[in-house]
């Protein structure tokens, strides 16, 4: 497996690319296809990811094919619970971590937030939030290897699990 890691550009093509792959996964994962109220940030991914500075998203390329991804961009959510503790100023957030079943356990995942944090770091984030879903069954062991902490865990309709990571000043 000859695996390049790079950042998307802000081409039209490239972003297609990416928009398809995301929601092959997300369909098979989910089994849900394009859904405006969780995927807004795919279907403006210029918005979210590419223009802002501080943001950015990474693909793995097996030659031409995109077989996982990883976003990341300030913390824009509006939960209550985090309300004066996460701002987008200091706090970055992971989207979109997605590989594909047949190339997963071969350390894509952990190169992929590698990137993500040397860029988040570099960017002066002091911490990363994230969330996952305790249905997933590899979702918080990962992550918890990772050095991420859970801070909320909640019992909504999707299992949500709330972690957060600081970074370099902690």
């Amino acid at each position: 497996m000859d695996i390049e890691i790079r950042q998307i550009n802000d081409d039209e093509n490239e972003i297609g690319l990416v928009q398809d792959f995301l929601y092959d996964q997300i369909k098979k994962e989910y089994g849900i296809g394009p859904t405006p109220k969780f995927h807004y940030d795919i279907e403006s991914m210029g918005d979210y990811y590419i223009i802002p500075e501080r943001n950015t998203f990474f693909v793995a390329c097996d030659g031409d094919k995109i077989v996982a991804s990883i976003g990341l961009r300030g913390y824009d959510l509006d939960y209550d619970f985090f309300k004066d503790e996460y701002t987008k100023d200091d706090t970055a957030s992971i989207w979109r971590l997605m590989v594909d079943e047949n190339y997963r356990r071969h350390g894509l995942a952990r190169n992929l937030v590698a990137k993500i944090e040397d860029f988040a770091s570099s960017k002066s984030y002091d911490k990363i939030y994230l969330h996952t879903h305790r249905y997933l069954e590899a979702g918080l062991p990962f992550w918890k290897s990772l050095g991420y902490k859970i801070t909320v865990e909640e019992d909504d309709y999707d299992e949500t699990t709330h972690m957060i990571k600081y970074l370099n000043k902690y």
